[in-house]
């Protein structure tokens, strides 16, 4: 585990470490204005939370965790160096300007093409580590006969989320920092010596890892079943709740031998037409592409049952990945203690500080005590702590509002309305709550959805249940970008200053925030309607082999009157 969870450790410090402060380093080296470098961070986000995707089909696949995480590390190095190079050779950038008082050369075409280059090659490089490393984490400890496994792995979760919020918490206190203070070449390469430590400390540690081999292609698996429904479309099913032995199809020595009743039309991916003709003389399929497992068949439910709540995860990704904070706070007065000043980029920490001190008190004080209230072992469901994460994103935003309405005031009062680089009287004190609220969100909306996607599909699915997570990131990055071009476009028609206008004290970005609270509003009452539909989550996928083996455990257990974790 110290292998695992350094690896993980320091590739967020490294890749937290330069997001928190690009902003900047667009607008100052790149001349990009404020919604262009906006938009190529959402990019960057998006790329660095689609890749993942590909990360886990071929992690849960072909190659298996180990490999895809060390294959990850390496080609993160090298987009990171790649990265480090624009800030290290001058040519690499166009000449020194200040965008805000002169008008300036933009970049080349090839300048540009190594700053991206580099962007879409750590996003490759994410794509490795990011879906595999709790997965991997989780192989190691993950013990299906233990009782208490459930518990062990939420402990497992919480704590694994929390060691990466420190980690996070460095790279925006300590990197952001070092950037500050001694240029971006430095600051570039400090992210880039601990990702190559991170490579070496996961690759010494491989003798003592457990490795599950990655099965047949998942992906395949779930085309076989859309194509065999489509197939067999024609085909009558079974009368509900009627004697189905022997005709579906369910492999051999599989204990799983009927489909669920939900999305019942995928069943016929599994019917047997003809035994003759689609089983050969061992009793297995001859084409899987005419028939399916029933295993096969409900892990598509159960992925597809997954994605109206998985949607609703999008509008909270807008929120928290927002980058126009950094500038907003560049011009408010950010001294802490005595002259000691808080980097601008640096102010996210508090959110993260937030999240993690949650994640201990709920885990080891609120948990146990909210279980005595609600008998539920969690203290509060899954789907409670996701929609509790998407209030506190929607109050968050309105607080953004608030207090960018009462800092932009005050500049223009104090006189710095065509001076954005001068700083108000206003402490950025005021720009915490927002922070705090966002990492709250995370704590229970982010861990709520990896407790939630895990607890829905089978083991050799969890590298794509944690992908799912990263997708709707990715999703998230995309329709920030929208968003931020839209307003942009629309609010400046007529020769109108927009809202998310590079001077801050000029542009509305608390109206830009107020278009967030609104549309996180619309956005939980839809999530109210999704958690309505699916129903319970707190079943078994008795539709595993495992998980039915577990099952049959604890009902013998209940009647022979011994006490279960559902008792207690």
């Amino acid at each position: 585990m110290p292998f695992i969870i350094a690896n993980e450790s320091f590739e967020k410090v490294a890749g937290y470490g330069l997001l928190a402060n690009m902003i900047l380093y667009l607008m100052s080296e790149y001349h990009f204005s404020a919604a262009s470098g906006a938009n190529i961070l959402f990019l960057w986000n998006a790329a660095s939370n689609f890749t993942p995707m590909l990360g886990a089909f071929l992690s849960d696949s072909y190659l298996g965790r180990f490999l895809v995480i060390a294959l990850g590390s390496l080609i993160s190095f090298l987009g990171i160096t790649m990265l480090w190079s624009t800030a290290f050779f001058r040519n690499t950038r166009p000449p020194a300007c200040d965008i805000l008082k002169e008008h300036c050369l933009p970049s080349t075409i090839a300048q540009r093409v190594l700053l991206y280059c580099s962007f879409i090659v750590m996003s490759i490089g994410a794509g490795g580590i990011r879906p595999c490393s709790i997965a991997f984490g989780a192989d190691q400890i993950d013990n299906p006969e233990d009782p208490k496994n459930q518990l062990v792995l939420q402990s497992f979760f919480n704590w694994y989320y929390a060691s990466v919020g420190i980690s996070v918490m460095l790279s925006v206190t300590v990197i952001v920092y070092i950037q500050d203070k001694a240029g971006w070449v430095i600051g570039f390469g400090v992210p880039l010596g601990l990702l190559f430590l991170a490579a070496v400390l996961f690759l010494i540690g491989s003798p003592f890892y457990v490795k599950v081999k990655g099965n047949k292609s998942l992906f395949t698996g779930f085309a076989q079943v859309v194509a065999a429904a489509f197939k067999n479309r024609r085909l009558a099913l079974p009368p509900k709740n009627s004697e189905c032995d022997g005709q579906y199809y369910h492999g051999k020595d599989s204990k799983v031998i009927a489909p669920t009743e939900r999305l019942r039309f995928i069943n016929k991916a599994c019917l047997i037409r003809s035994p003759e003709k689609d089983l050969d003389s061992n009793g297995l399929a001859i084409d899987p592409w005419k028939l399916c497992t029933v295993k096969q068949v409900e892990a598509l439910k159960a992925l597809i049952k997954v994605l109206p709540i998985w949607s609703t995860g999008i509008m909270a990704a807008v929120n928290i990945n927002q980058s126009f904070p950094v500038i907003q706070v560049s011009s408010m007065d950010r001294r802490f203690i005595g002259s000691l000043k808080i980097p601008a980029g640096s102010f996210s920490v508090f959110g993260l500080l937030t999240l993690t001190i949650w994640v201990a008190i709920y885990d080891r004080i609120l948990a146990p005590f909210l279980a005595g209230l609600t008998g539920h072992p969690r203290g509060l469901s899954l789907k409670q702590r996701m929609g509790i994460g998407l209030v506190l994103t929607t109050v968050a935003m309105a607080v953004s509002a608030l207090v960018e309405r009462k800092r932009r005031a005050l500049a223009i009062y104090e006189g710095f309305a065509n001076n954005p680089r001068g700083v108000t009287t206003m402490t950025a004190m005021w720009a915490v709550p927002q922070h705090c609220l966002l990492g709250l969100a995370e704590a229970f909306n982010a861990i709520g959805q990896i407790e939630f996607y895990y607890s829905q599909f089978t083991k050799d699915m969890s590298s794509i249940a944690v992908a799912l997570i990263m997708f709707g990131m990715g999703v998230g990055g995309l329709a920030g970008s929208l968003i931020v071009t839209i307003v942009d476009k629309v609010t400046k028609r007529g020769g109108n200053v927009s809202w998310v206008d590079s001077n801050v004290n000029k542009g509305h970005y608390d109206y830009y925030y107020w278009v967030l609270t609104c549309m996180s509003l619309i956005n939980f009452l839809y999530y109210l309607v999704c958690s309505w539909a699916y129903g319970s989550c707190e079943e078994s996928n008795i539709w595993s082999d495992e998980d039915r083996d577990a099952n049959e455990e604890e009902t013998d257990r209940k009647h022979n009157g011994t006490p279960t974790l559902s008792h207690v």
